[in-house]
């Protein structure tokens, strides 16, 4: 079986089962024994002198033991890596959080603030409603790419071995990769390699969704608003996303109890918006997704 016929195969079974319940309440999902790695590191080199060297050396562990396990489970044979992938890549999960916000939101405020509080780090507390609906469309297209494009990107390029790498970082950069006096130095090396995993992944979300959302005349303006973004990869999804359901994004937010004053994407759309909206960026979730199972099929075919 090639490479591309099991990302299709597990693509298709990440969609039918998601995260199921009965499976992860009694075993640990792979992003926690991830995350588990990165917190025993973290814990034990991130003191003292050195900081960003020590941070090096963290991320060459992670590194290392993703090709280690990842080579390891190839031999196991194509089931196995097609289940491996299938409980790496976040689809469905993504689709059900996301979906979680519009359906909280459509009962009270306080729901939809709680459902956003579980894919958002930033403070919800006293979020309006047009800000949990940004929220959560941000999160669906920064996702889309972190979780399922550059996941799918990578166990193409170099198969397990490459997903689980992937994986690895981005749990890093998740946990450690913050601007703060804890992280600042140990954090760098793991969120710059993060960011260089995601530079194609991350483009590639964007032009997909620009695509479907018949947006590719806008490009230019997208590129625009994608560098301006505080994140160098995330901007592109979430401009493409602003264009394609007309509305704006990003924006001032609050970080720990502080407000910070980042650009606007698409800023002269729509502000006021809500759950209509977030079920437009599931829609378009669904459908960047279909396009990925469509190209993978063709790959497949292809090669």
């Amino acid at each position: 079986m090639t490479t591309a016929m099991m990302l299709v195969a597990a693509m298709l079974l990440d969609a039918a089962l998601g995260e199921p319940r009965w499976l992860w309440s009694r075993l640990p999902h792979p992003a926690v024994l991830m995350g588990r790695v990165v917190s025993a590191l973290e814990h034990r080199l991130n003191r003292g002198q050195d900081r960003r060297l020590k941070g090096l050396l963290a991320t060459g562990v992670l590194v290392l033991t993703g090709l280690g396990i990842g080579l390891i489970l190839s031999l196991f044979g194509p089931v196995v890596e097609v289940i491996i992938a299938a409980f790496l890549l976040a689809q469905r999960s993504l689709v059900q959080h996301v979906d979680a916000v519009s359906q909280g939101l459509r009962l009270s405020l306080e729901a939809g603030r709680r459902a956003v509080s579980m894919i958002v780090s930033r403070n919800t507390e006293e979020m309006t409603a047009p800000q949990v609906a940004r929220s959560a469309i941000e999160s669906a297209a920064e996702n889309l790419s972190d979780g399922v494009v550059a996941p799918a990107f990578w166990f193409l390029i170099a198969g397990l071995p490459g997903l689980i790498v992937y994986k690895f970082v981005n749990t890093a950069d998740s946990m450690i990769g913050y601007r703060t006096p804890r992280y600042e130095q140990f954090g760098k090396v793991s969120a710059r390699l993060d960011d260089l995993l995601n530079l194609i992944p991350a483009r590639l979300t964007g032009v997909l969704i620009a695509l479907i959302g018949g947006q590719m005349g806008q490009w230019y303006y997208i590129r625009r608003d994608a560098k301006a973004h505080k994140s160098p990869n995330a901007g592109w999804p979430e401009a493409a996303m602003a264009r394609a359901l007309d509305l704006a994004l990003a924006g001032p937010r609050s970080y720990d109890g502080q407000m910070r004053d980042l650009a606007w994407v698409n800023g002269t759309a729509r502000k006021s918006i809500g759950a209509p909206e977030i079920d437009g960026a599931v829609a378009i979730l669904w459908k960047v997704w279909a396009a990925c199972l469509v190209l993978t099929v063709a790959l497949a075919v292809l090669f």
